[in-house]
């Protein structure tokens, strides 16, 4: 059963219009993870950090996308693999630096956090729509789309988190959010990770049978 849901989701991202949607959804990322990055520092917010690093690692592994496309079936999962540990360690990063926080938590700046979460909700669900035709290709594909599915909740969820701040007056409510991020990358890590192995169990059937 696995292998015939492999098989379904087998758009490995040959089309010039995705490679060109590749390319607008890279920019965009670039550009936010300055904006929200810079923001993140000046209101003191680890929930705006941690969807900052994401805009970045975005920016990062959609360019290894773009890169890999038409390659074998064991680069593609190899890159979707690594896209895959490097969630994981994001999440390690912003769960330890939120732990951190909470030592001393502090009260960000709500109007920043919110008004920067709304232009970085705008830009995700700008990618997102260009990028849903494309949510079942392979696991290098699909990464791309789980990527930018988290930039949108993660979005709403800081929007959620400044509102908090602001009703609490405490900065507990951002750090809560960022704990629900980095459970969100952990998620998709394995879920990458996951279908990249069973494409590559999937890929090596025909070769071990031919060696029998």
């Amino acid at each position: 059963m696995g292998s015939q849901c492999c098989s379904e989701r087998n758009f490995d991202g040959l089309s010039d219009r995705y490679k060109r949607i590749l390319w607008i959804v890279i920019a965009l990322n670039a550009v936010m993870f300055g904006v929200e990055m810079t923001a993140g520092l000046f209101a003191q917010s680890q929930s705006l950090q941690a969807d900052a690093l994401d805009f970045l690692a975005d920016s990062i592994t959609y360019a290894l996308s773009l890169w890999v496309i038409g390659k074998s079936v064991s680069l593609r999962t190899l890159i979707a693999m690594i896209k895959g540990v490097s969630l994981s360690l994001m999440a390690g990063w912003v769960l330890l630096s939120t732990i951190y926080q909470m030592t001393g938590p502090h009260s960000p700046e709500p109007v920043m956090m919110s008004g920067v979460a709304i232009g970085a909700l705008i830009v995700n669900m700008l990618s997102v729509v260009l990028l849903i035709s494309y949510k079942d290709g392979d696991a290098n594909v699909r990464s791309v789309w789980l990527c930018s599915r988290n930039d949108a909740i993660g979005n709403v969820a800081v929007i959620i988190a400044a509102s908090g701040v602001w009703a609490a007056e405490s900065g507990w409510p951002d750090l809560i959010v960022a704990l629900f991020m980095a459970s969100l990358f952990l998620n998709s890590s394995l879920q990458i990770i996951r279908q990249s192995l069973a494409e590559r169990r999937e890929a090596s059937i025909p070769i071990s049978n031919e060696t029998k």
